[in-house]
C-alpha cells in the first residue's frame, strides 16, 4: 500500500480547494464537452454543484482563480485567452497528461477528486457518465495501476463500513461535515436513569408538601 509520503514524493499535495477545481475540469471535459474549456463562471458553478459533490462548497470567482493560478504553475491546468469567436477567457485542465492517465483511471480519478473516498461499487456506478467499466474487476485493476502511480490508496475499513474505501492522493482530503454521534455505554444510560427517576420522586414529594402548606 503506498502512502501519504510516497505520493508527497511524487507530486505536491494540492489544497482542497485546488483539489475541488481540477475535479470539476476532469469531470466537464468528459460530461459537457460542447462547454469545454469553462468560462470562469461555469467552473465556480461546477465547483459549488449541490449534487454529485462531497463535500458541498461554497466557493468564489476569487478562491477558484487563486487555484487556477497555483495550478498552472504547477503544470496541471492551462488558461485558453479569447480567440476563435470565444470572447471570455476559458481553463482546461492538463493534470492527465502530466500523470499520463488514460480514460478509466482520468474518470477514477476525477470522481474521487469531487466525491471523495468511496468504495470501488460506488465509483463503477458514479463514473459511467465518464467512462464505462464493464465489472468490478475492471474498476479494481484501473485502482492497482493508480496505487502503482502513487495516486489513490486503500483506506482502513472504518467501524460501520461493510466494504474498504479507496482515497486520492493528489488533493487534501475535507474534514467530515459532522462526526458520528457518542456512544453511551449501557452502565452510564442505567446510572442516569435512575438518578432522573429519584429527582422526578423528590419533585413529586416537594409538590405534594407544598399543596399541604397551601
Amino acid at each position: 500500500m503506498v502512502g501519504v509520503m510516497d505520493a508527497a514524493r511524487f507530486h505536491r499535495m494540492l489544497t482542497v480547494i485546488e483539489g475541488r477545481v481540477l475535479g470539476c475540469l476532469m469531470e466537464k471535459e468528459r460530461t459537457v464537452p460542447d462547454q469545454y474549456p469553462l468560462t470562469m463562471n461555469a467552473l465556480v458553478s461546477a465547483c459549488n454543484q449541490s449534487s454529485s459533490r462531497e463535500p458541498i462548497m461554497a466557493l468564489d470567482d476569487f478562491e477558484v482563480d487563486a487555484s487556477i493560478t497555483s495550478m498552472k504553475a504547477q503544470g496541471l491546468v492551462r488558461i485558453v485567452h479569447p480567440s476563435h469567436g470565444r470572447s471570455v477567457t476559458r481553463f482546461r485542465q492538463v493534470a492527465v497528461e502530466k500523470y499520463e492517465l488514460d480514460d478509466a483511471a482520468a474518470a477514477v480519478v476525477g470522481v474521487l477528486l469531487v466525491r471523495g473516498p468511496q468504495t470501488v461499487a460506488e465509483l463503477r456506478s458514479r463514473t459511467e457518465r465518464l467512462h464505462t467499466f464493464e465489472s468490478a474487476a475492471e474498476v479494481e485493476e484501473c485502482l492497482r495501476r493508480l496505487v502503482d502511480s502513487a495516486l489513490v490508496r486503500l483506506l482502513d475499513r472504518q467501524v460501520g463500513q461493510k466494504e474498504q474505501r479507496w482515497q486520492q492522493l493528489i488533493a487534501d482530503e475535507s474534514e467530515p461535515i459532522s462526526a458520528p454521534a457518542a456512544v453511551v455505554p449501557a452502565a452510564v444510560a442505567g446510572s442516569m436513569a435512575d438518578r432522573v427517576a429519584q429527582l422526578e420522586e423528590r419533585v413529586a414529594k416537594l409538590e405534594s408538601a407544598l399543596a399541604d402548606l397551601l
